[in-house]
């Protein structure tokens, strides 16, 4: 395991692999990648442990003119909806600004839910356990739409495994959920991709080319 970097997606799904070796092969377990990224490492879990792998889709909510900074995120169709209220307060966000980016999130995960997904029947995770991959966790906005998602769905259990994540959210995320995996948890935390030495923006290209050799049935 490396001390303080990942060398890329890749790696991180293969050492996560490894954390998760007791769930291989299992029938019940649905592997879930959170696009672009998360698909990469999610796919490296499932083809180590010899799991399904799915997708599952959800957009970020931007704060306007700091998109990089969430303030909420959006899930299944649009349907699942969490905002952080005290940073919307907190920057003077109006409502209508809101559901402004809100409408223009909503397209893009239309547009992804089409292409991604491309004619595979709704998620089923009834009884299941289900493995939520990201390539990292900065906020958590994005995950706990997800997790939302995910138990919605009836997933029986449900366990995160991403990449990096700062050293603080472990330990909040075990309330929510069965069991948590990291690899890295620095103290030091500014971005995800500090902590990878190839972080390049995964295209839609290769998310489609990952879930088509492998999208669970």
């Amino acid at each position: 395991m490396p001390s303080d970097r990942l060398r890329d997606r890749e790696q991180a799904g293969r050492l996560l692999a490894a954390q998760l070796r007791d769930l291989a092969g299992r029938t019940d377990v649905t592997v879930l990648g959170l696009p672009r990224g998360g698909v990469v490492v999610a796919a490296a879990i499932a083809r180590e442990l010899r799991l399904p792998l799915d997708v599952l889709i959800v957009r970020k909510l931007g704060v306007p003119g700091q998109p990089e900074l969430a303030m909420g995120a959006i899930a299944d169709h649009g349907r699942v909806r969490l905002v952080n209220e005290q940073l919307q307060h907190a920057l003077a966000i109006s409502d209508e600004e809101l559901d402004r980016v809100t409408a223009e999130e909503a397209l893009e995960l239309e547009r992804r839910e089409q292409m991604y997904r491309n004619g595979k029947p709704p998620l089923d995770l009834r009884d299941r356990t289900a493995i939520v991959v990201d390539d990292g966790i900065a906020t958590g906005a994005t995950l706990m739409a997800a997790l939302a998602v995910v138990r919605g769905l009836g997933a029986r259990q449900v366990v995160v495994a991403t990449g990096v994540a700062p050293s603080e959210l472990p330990e909040s995320l075990r309330t929510l959920v069965d069991r948590v995996e990291f690899v890295l948890t620095p103290q030091r935390f500014e971005g995800v991709g500090d902590w990878y030495d190839d972080f390049r923006q995964t295209t839609d290209d290769e998310v489609c080319a990952l879930l088509n050799d492998s999208m669970a049935p």
